[in-house]
């Protein structure tokens, strides 16, 4: 009794004490300056105790602390700390407001500066943030740009559902012409201006911000932003040490690991932050599978107060299996089809329906076949002993880079970057003849174009395999008997490779001249090195293989790994400067920018003689070819809530590599116009007091003229093989783009976004086909384009998004996309007909909803814990989210001519899921 006694005494010790202990509640949010996002992660403590912590994924803090006068001390890695007086009062709450942290001369500022981010109610352009809050909770392991839906005038979809074959377009124009940057530094491919996402599989883990600026941007160097520009920011090394570890699992057997780490900052000078992840799954679409990892690294060294040095490294070593080839709607869903207007179901006796799951780039194969595949200089084994994927990407393109930030004076700093970024990889294809069964699976012959039933042809690997293990007295090829040498292959897999590497150098000069005038002048210069070559994968059960590629060893015998078909090496070599001018004021900001660039092409053809010294190999090269950007912008701060701004500007851009050389035959075009812009632009912006009510609008009007496209096509005359020029293509793209965001309560928050736009070609252009098999050939011909509308991404796209936060820790967020006035991409080359002036094939309208959800569990302890999962299409809507209009490889000609029974589709995505769960150490 007496120690129950002791007990309780105690206790009541206790209550008495803290009852008697004077304390109130601090709370607060803390931004950054610049770009008004909350800073996950800031330190917020009262001065000499280690009462506070750091702030919430929404840039929150909350914390008690002892009654009476405090310094209170907010600090993030890369911006300028800033201290507060506070009084805290017994039993009331303290709401010290939106504390909004300045970058710091040569933290987070230098890295915006290298990567041009525009500034909310300052930079004259339109823009949307999404910060690391935002792509956690909604990207869900997806490729970067799905999860930019929600934005104005971005389409991105998945194609064919392989991982990292997303494509994304903005304003109605492609990645060719949208500016695609990772800190800064272009990834677009320098021969193409193509992004392979695949090669950035996993950054999205190592992301705290994206901005993108639509239309010609604000970004000085000169980059083919003409749709617009996507930077994407990678987190910095944290200065307080830590780690996690996150864990998911998804539809299609996918799993995946994240683990990352930081050192915190060491002696106020050094840290390393360090992710690591793993990827597998079979795939959504039939043997889409992937096999990839990726790896994170990055470290921040404070030589002093006015130096400071940045590493970053990052890669993504992966396999996946892909599905290139779209289909006629019969094979998907027939049911679908017939619904819809247009649709010939006469088509139905050309297709054997597969399902929406179906893939054409892969076919069974007999486990006891153990030959062997080679890639990237090294013999394996396949990826599955049961089927064989005739698509397949592999590849590793590193990026690494040295930042290097100085404070020469008060009024001049320096940026700039250094980077390299290489890899070898490539994807796989058949070459030779191999053997097809039509869709009712009879066996045809090895000729694409001869099978006996109805489509879709698959291959018969085996019957390939037999052929060439000499198990057959003679092979069916291009209707005719053949026999074969002893070990001799006539069909095989291929790998078209990519060996390539990009070193270059960007830097950046601000001088402030006065509180209201600054300039930067800085350089852009970059070289690239591009192999291109087949080489033999798989000889498919024979022993070799009899290639005529090279114009030096024909009929050459190769074996597994030889360079078979092509083999040629590019060389792009870029230079370009920029001075930009800036006047602001508390009123008025203004910017005008001035670039030159100057590209020259190389190619150098180790399989094709040159026709004038037949000793020796092709080479070609072409004079620099000099191109230039002009444009400004004004923004307007009416007051406190409304910003007005208009921007225009002047670009001519220098075309790309394949629209200067020919690769196949190493022609150089004549006389390649460069492409011309002339875009402007006009928005109002309002931001309510109180934070709870933000919105955009703006107009845009963009005319694209000039542009050149080189295709390589069969003459629908002579079904030669050939090479298509379009020179003198012109355009315009117009349209009116609506964002906004409102939180009345804590517990509420709805986004919405609409975008209308009106995109078509305005001219007839002149084209010239060029036959392969005679060089001197040269035909002359119209195409008639003028007023078809510009394809492939919806000119009407609606979004909303619902977010409720029930209780602490708590969201749920449902949103809902619509898109419409969606044309079916086209082939220029095509529109030979100046009486065919119809329009391409509309898709049909449709609409797909997502949810996602996270907790984050109450615990007291420096560990964090939150579960989350998403949804994708949670009603499992059937419905076209790629399609081509008239396709030549559709396999059906009847029907009404850009009818949805003449185009090739790929089919949106079914019901998906992800969850998972983060674990966090501080």
């Amino acid at each position: 009794m007496r120690k129950i006694y002791q007990i309780l005494m105690l206790a009541a010790f206790m209550l008495l004490s803290g009852a008697t202990y004077a304390q109130g509640t601090v709370k607060g949010k803390v931004l950054d300056a610049e770009i008004n996002d909350g800073l996950i992660g800031a330190t917020v403590v009262v001065e000499g105790t280690t009462i506070g912590g750091p702030t919430d994924t929404k840039g929150y803090f909350e914390f008690e602390a002892p009654a009476g006068t405090h310094k209170v001390v907010v600090s993030y890695v890369g911006y300028e700390s800033k201290t507060f007086d506070i009084t805290v009062i017994d039993g009331e709450e303290l709401d010290m407001g939106k504390i909004k942290l300045d970058p710091s001369a040569i933290g987070l500022a230098g890295i915006n500066i290298i990567a041009d981010r525009a500034k909310e109610r300052e930079t004259p352009v339109a823009m949307t943030n999404i910060n690391k809050t935002q792509i956690e909770r909604t990207l869900g392991s997806q490729d970067i740009p799905l999860m930019l839906n929600m934005t104005p005038s971005v389409y991105a979809t998945a194609q064919g559902g392989g991982a990292g074959d997303a494509r994304i377009n903005i304003r109605g124009f492609n990645q060719r012409n949208v500016a695609i940057m990772i800190n800064g530094i272009p990834v677009n491919d320098m021969e193409n201006g193509w992004v392979y996402w695949s090669n950035w599989d996993g950054i999205g883990d190592a992301t705290s911000s994206i901005q993108i600026q639509r239309g010609l941007s604000a970004v000085n160097l000169a980059t083919p932003s003409i749709g617009g520009t996507m930077n994407i920011i990678t987190s910095p090394a944290e200065h307080k040490a830590g780690g996690s570890g996150k864990f998911e699992i998804g539809s299609g057997n996918f799993m995946k690991a994240t683990i990352t780490a930081h050192t915190g900052l060491i002696n106020n000078k050094l840290a390393f932050s360090v992710s690591a992840v793993r990827k597998v799954g079979s795939g959504i679409i039939d043997a889409t599978w992937t096999d990839a990892w990726a790896y994170y690294f990055g470290a921040s060294y404070n030589i002093n107060k006015k130096h400071r040095l940045e590493f970053y490294a990052m890669g993504a070593p992966q396999r996946h299996g892909q599905n290139l080839y779209k289909q006629n709607l019969a094979t998907y869903d027939q049911e679908y089809a017939k619904g819809l207007m247009g649709y010939d179901t006469a088509a139905f006796a050309s297709f054997t329906e597969q399902g929406n799951l179906y893939n054409q780039n892969w076919s069974p194969v007999d486990p006891t076949y153990d030959g062997e595949q080679s890639f990237n200089g090294k013999t394996r084994k396949r990826y599955s002993e049961n089927f064989l994927n005739e698509r397949e990407n592999y590849y590793n393109k590193p990026l690494t880079n040295l930042n290097w930030y100085a404070q020469w004076s008060d009024k001049v700093s320096q940026f700039t970057t250094v980077y390299y970024s290489g890899g070898t990889g490539g994807g796989t294809g058949t070459y030779g003849a191999l053997y097809r069964r039509d869709g009712n699976g009879v066996l045809g012959g090895q000729d694409y174009k001869f099978y006996y039933g109805p489509g879709p042809w698959s291959w018969d690997f085996n019957q390939t395999i037999m052929a060439n293990s000499g198990l057959m007295d003679s092979v069916f090829i291009d209707k005719e008997y053949f026999a074969l040498e002893d070990g001799e292959s006539v069909g095989i897999l291929r790998n078209s490779v990519n060996k390539q590497y990009t070193i270059g150098a960007i830097s950046k000069v601000k001088v402030d001249w006065t509180e209201k005038f600054k300039t930067v002048i800085g350089i852009d210069w970059r070289t690239a090195k591009i192999e291109h070559y087949r080489e033999v994968r798989d000889l498919l059960g024979g022993k070799y293989y009899i290639d005529n590629g090279d114009d030096f060893n024909p009929d050459k015998k190769v074996y597994l790994g030889d360079k078979i078909d092509y083999n040629f090496t590019n060389n792009v070599d870029w230079l370009g400067g920029f001075l930009q001018g800036e006047y602001h004021t508390e009123v008025i900001t203004a910017y005008v920018t001035l670039g030159i660039s100057s590209i020259k092409y190389k190619t150098d053809n180790h399989f094709l003689m040159d026709p004038d010294d037949t000793t020796k190999n092709l080479v070609r090269e072409v004079d620099p070819i000099m191109g230039f950007q002009f444009k400004g912008g004004l923004s307007y701060r009416i007051d406190e809530r409304w910003t007005a701004y208009g921007n225009a500007g002047y670009v001519s851009k220098v075309p790309i590599f394949d629209a200067v050389i020919n690769d196949n035959t190493g022609d150089i075009i004549d006389n390649p116009a460069n492409e011309t812009f002339i875009s402007g632009e006009l928005g109002m912006n309002y931001r309510s007091l109180d934070g709870t009510f933000n919105a955009n609008f703006n107009v845009y009007h963009t005319t694209w003229n000039d542009r050149t496209v080189n295709r390589t096509d069969y003459d629908i005359v002579s079904d030669n093989e050939g090479i298509f020029t379009i020179t003198g293509l012109n355009s315009v793209h117009q349209g009116v783009e609506v964002d906004l965001a409102v939180q009345p309560t804590k517990f509420f928050r709805l986004d919405g976004a609409l975008s209308v736009g009106k995109w078509r070609n305005t001219n007839d252009p002149n084209a010239t086909y060029k036959d392969y098999g005679d060089p001197d050939s040269d035909t002359t011909f119209q195409v008639y384009a003028k007023d078809l509308k510009t394809g492939d991404a919806p000119q009407t796209q609606i979004a909303l998004g619902g977010t409720v936060f029930p209780c602490k820790g708590l969201y749920i967020t449902l949103t809902f996309r619509h898109y419409s006035d969606y044309w079916a991409d086209w082939n220029v080359v095509n529109r030979t007909d100046a009486d065919d002036r119809a329009q391409s094939w509309e898709l049909p309208s449709y609409s797909i909803w997502d949810v996602h959800a996270g907790y984050t569990l109450p615990m007291k302890s420096k560990t964090g814990v939150e579960i989350f999962g998403h949804i994708f299409n949670l009603f499992n809507t059937v419905y076209v989210q790629d399609a081509v209009d008239n396709s030549e490889y559709n396999g059906y000609s009847g029907g009404i001519t850009h009818s949805a029974s003449r185009a090739e589709v790929f089919m949106g995505l079914p019901f998906m899921f992800n969850a998972g769960v983060k674990i966090t150490i501080q």
